[in-house]
């Protein structure tokens, strides 16, 4: 196995000392390195527990890169960095998020405590934010990234989102086998195409956006440490791990230069070896030792678990664990079929909960949540779970895009070798290459057999039981809206994303009779390594228009109220994505605080502490530590029952101040203040991310009062799936439903009724297709308002028959067909200033596109703070670790790779 290259840590220095330090100016030289991919500074050490002082990766830090060619990475180098907004600019938008979401006495609270921090913490903060920037990927990378690892509760339903895909449009290919092994190979060639640097970028309106997580979706496993989880990666693996009913099998998949060695016949011969294979074992026995399971725990306890598994040298469980988490992917083999969307959904996102004689039979044992996983089940339907803290929804969806699209084209050239590929190359032909050319693998499948000791079978058992527990806590709805999409909503003038997310805030006004804190992801992919800003949906303008929507207004003044929170959602949207928010910017500084604060606690016990660490080039990384005195003045608030997630530092901590030389240190006003936590305490989570290729999106509550939406706008359709703590979920989908339907009988009544005023007005409809000019002018004539030009041949017979205009069925779905008398008179509509929406039709397609920098994500600043939450006192003691010599290295990396091929059963392959 070739592991990852060690990034060497040096001693830390004071913060305070790192800040005020002279930042040197770097010599910049011509070069075609791209600044993405920097040296991995995360290990993969097979059967050796994670260290604590691992946990501090740089994966924020700029270091030497490496020099790379090809097109994926060619636009890093000019990327620009992403910009820290003006805190004055930051707090005023922090008002305007929370001013529609508190009273009178509330807000002028806030008020002040904003004030007193522009007075005294805030430029403090801000101007050492910006000098830690400096030697920075990101400001606000590293703190996201440790956020995310710090987050100790289990990552099924909190973490992990799902994509259901669309069924193949082969019906023959639609079975379990044939679909995974498609995947498979479609996944395979992906692979290949970013280790290879031959993937194109991303882009947005020509934009190239930033590429650099692409290098960390595959062969890349979240481990638990007991001082916080650690990101591992083997960038060289070329194994895959199948998981069927709970069990485990891995093979080869690629050589050397990255491409296949087993054609997608190949591939499923060995599934099917697999799934017969399993089912020799019945489920119920199966499910008694599925470790599987383990990865759903607490992450504190699957750290200590994980040392159970690797403790004994005379054990098979610390290879097995290792092939696992170096894989570059999981494929998980399901024996269920689910018929509904809600099933899908929760079968992709946690599994399904079945108990059969007091053995847990259900799909949820067949999971490892710590990596990439393609789920397919019996009758073919698939979807993928992925593990979040590197990766957006946006780079995982081009992954299922890309892989989608691959196996119909791969399906086309079997009947037309002529018929295109997705990729600039793609690797040759397994079946007519030499196999001593494949080098050292394994092709057929080995089944990994794990020591189950009566400690390990205890734990999976429990592991099992909160699992089932947590699944039944949850339940999810599916709205799959056909009356109409993206095509309407633009033929309308609106911004599809802002006209959704209306919809949101008004089916939950119309249920409860209240707003509450929104969130929506922006991609701030543009920039380098960036990742997303949260859009505060809630505003004056949407609540107005919810409150005249429910009122008993005339239909113009609902239109009109709509059509200001659309443009106030969309200029909040494209404000986002420049990196012009408040969230991150307020969090990045809440950490910086707190740093400075555990640094200065440090300082006063020992001046040799190891209370954080610092890069070769002197900077600071990482939010708050576990054993920070941030995370320890919240210890007392969780002796109350915790907090959950998407909860945020709440107004108590300035209760329980930390110490510095005896003087207590007071938590900045802007977060002692309640509205911090308000804005943090997330009720409707929603995100955007999706395309035809998807069936649907989802993922968990964010917290227990509120819902988790993941939504998909297509051409002539609406995908919504909803999740919640049993919050009514299903009326909630009915209510929206009932808005999206009556928002619609609305529009095309005004639509109507310009029609008309156009009509008798003599004026022209500049969104009519000229096909359709042809009728309107035939209805002029009829009408009398016009003699024709000239009489034109068979107009006897062609008249017979009652004109339809399509005013219900045209105007339902958009396009073309429903410009007449009814789509296309919106043109006509005045909109909310009183001037004509002609201009709004013209830039419906610049809405449309705005779309595409946003919700691709889902977690917002509560998420984050999560991280914060309170721990176990005490103090964690790091230890350094003495690295090996380079030789040693790659003599045990050597080993390591020719003794994984004898780990687990190898199975004698079926005739297929």
């Amino acid at each position: 196995m070739t592991l990852t290259e060690v990034r060497t840590f040096t001693p830390p220095r004071a913060f305070g000392d790192a800040i005020s330090q002279p930042v040197v100016t770097p010599v910049i030289t011509t070069s075609t390195t791209p600044r993405s991919i920097p040296e991995l500074q995360i290990t993969l050490k097979p059967a050796i527990s994670p260290s604590p002082k691992a946990r501090q990766n740089s994966m924020a830090s700029i270091s030497e890169e490496k020099s790379k060619g090809g097109v994926t990475f060619a636009h890093q180098d000019k990327l620009p960095k992403l910009p820290i907004p003006e805190l004055e600019s930051t707090c005023q938008r922090y008002l305007a998020s929370l001013k529609p979401l508190q009273t009178h006495r509330e807000h002028a609270e806030t008020r002040r405590a904003v004030q007193e921090f522009l007075q005294t913490d805030g430029p403090e903060l801000h101007e050492k934010l910006k000098k830690y920037a400096e030697g920075q990927t990101s400001y606000i990378e590293q703190f996201w990234y440790d956020s995310y690892l710090n987050y100790d509760n289990p990552v099924v339903l909190n973490l992990n989102p799902f994509f259901l895909l669309e069924d193949d449009p082969t019906p023959a290919r639609n079975n379990q086998v044939t679909r995974a092994a498609s995947l498979i190979a479609s996944a395979l060639e992906f692979v290949r195409a970013v280790r290879r640097e031959e993937l194109p970028p991303d882009t947005v309106r020509g934009t190239p956006l930033d590429m650099y997580q692409y290098s960390r979706l595959f062969g890349t496993a979240r481990v638990p440490t007991d001082s916080g989880c650690q990101i591992q990666q083997d960038d060289k693996t070329k194994h895959i791990v199948v998981m069927c009913h709970g069990q485990f099998y891995w093979f080869d998949v690629l050589d050397d230069n990255s491409d296949a060695i087993m054609t997608e016949k190949d591939i499923a011969i060995n599934l099917q070896t697999i799934v017969d294979d399993a089912r020799q074992t019945p489920i119920q026995e199966a499910a008694k030792s599925a470790l599987g399971v383990l990865s759903t725990e607490n992450r504190k306890v699957w750290s200590g678990l994980r040392d159970v598994l690797t403790r004994d040298p005379g054990s098979n469980n610390a290879d097995c664990l290792s092939i696992v988490d170096s894989a570059l992917f999981v494929v998980c083999l399901d024996y269920t079929e689910p018929t509904t969307a809600a099933a899908l959904s929760q079968n992709m996102l946690c599994g399904t909960s079945e108990i059969e004689k007091g053995v847990q039979i259900g799909t949820c044992t067949n999971r490892w949540y710590d990596k990439l996983q393609i789920i397919v089940c019996k009758n073919g339907s698939a979807g993928i779970n992925f593990e979040h803290t590197g990766v957006d929804g946006h780079t995982v969806l081009r992954f299922a895009s890309d892989i989608y699209t691959d196996t119909i084209l791969r399906f086309a050239r079997s009947i037309n070798g002529k018929a295109p590929s997705m990729w600039a190359s793609t690797s040759p032909d397994p079946s007519k290459r030499d196999p001593e050319s494949f080098g050292d693998v394994s092709t057929t499948p080995h089944k990994l057999e794990w020591d189950m000791g009566p400690e390990l079978s205890v734990a999976v058992r429990f592991a099992e039981t909160r699992l089932a527990d947590l699944i039944e806590q949850n339940e999810f709805q599916c709205l799959d809206f056909h009356g109409y999409g993206k095509n309407f909503i633009t033929s309308m003038g609106f911004s599809p994303d802002a006209f959704v997310q209306m919809a949101f805030q008004a089916a939950y006004y119309g249920l409860y009779g209240r707003v509450e804190c929104t969130y929506e992801p922006a991609m701030t992919k543009m920039f380098l390594h960036g990742r997303t800003e949260a859009i505060r949906t809630v505003s004056d303008d949407s609540v107005n228009f919810v409150q005249t929507f429910w009122a008993d207004a005339p239909g113009d003044a609902k239109i009109d109220a709509l059509r200001k929170a659309c443009q106030a959602h969309v200029n909040k949207t494209r404000d986002c994505a420049k990196a012009q928010g408040c969230d991150r910017h307020l969090y990045a500084m809440l950490c910086l605080w707190q740093r400075m604060q555990d640094d200065d606690a440090a300082s006063t016990t020992s001046d040799n502490s190891m209370n954080g660490y610092s890069f070769e080039d002197g900077s600071i990384i990482g939010s708050p530590s576990q054993d920070s005195v941030f995370s320890q003045s919240m210890e007392s608030q969780s002796v109350n029952g915790g907090r959950e997630r998407g909860d945020s530092i709440n107004s108590n901590i300035s209760a329980t101040p930390s110490q510095r030389g005896g003087v207590p240190q007071q938590l900045p006003t802007i977060f002692a203040d309640a509205g911090w936590d308000k804005l943090n305490t997330t009720i409707l989570s929603t995100s955007n991310c999706g395309n035809p290729s998807l069936r649907h999106f989802g993922f968990g509550p964010v917290s227990g009062e509120g819902f988790g939406i993941g939504y998909i706008i297509k051409d002539e359709c609406i995908s919504i799936c909803v999740s919640s703590r049993h919050r009514q979920t299903r009326r909630f989908v009915d209510t929206l439903e009932s808005y999206l339907l009556e928002i619609r009988r609305i529009l095309r009544i005004a639509a109507r009724n310009a029609a008309s005023a156009g009509g008798a007005n003599g004026t022209g409809n500049k969104g009519m297709s000229r096909a359709r000019e042809i009728d309107a002018a035939a209805v002029h004539h009829q009408n009398g308002q016009e003699k024709p030009a000239r009489p034109q041949i068979g107009n006897r017979i062609k008249s017979r028959g009652r004109l339809i205009t399509g005013q219900s069925s045209g105007l339902g779905h958009g396009g073309p067909t429903s410009m007449f008398n009814g789509g296309s008179s919106v043109g006509n509509i005045k909109g909310a200033g009183g001037g004509s929406v002609s201009s709004a039709m013209e830039e419906s397609v610049v809405m449309s596109e705005d779309d595409e920098i946003g919700g691709y994500g889902f977690f917002d600043a509560g998420m984050l703070q999560q991280a914060l939450k309170a721990r176990q006192q005490g103090h964690y003691h790091h230890h350094s670790h003495n690295h090996d010599s380079s030789s040693d290295d790659r003599s045990n990396q050597s080993r390591q790779r020719r003794s994984r091929r004898d780990v687990g059963k190898k199975l004698p392959l079926i005739d297929y």
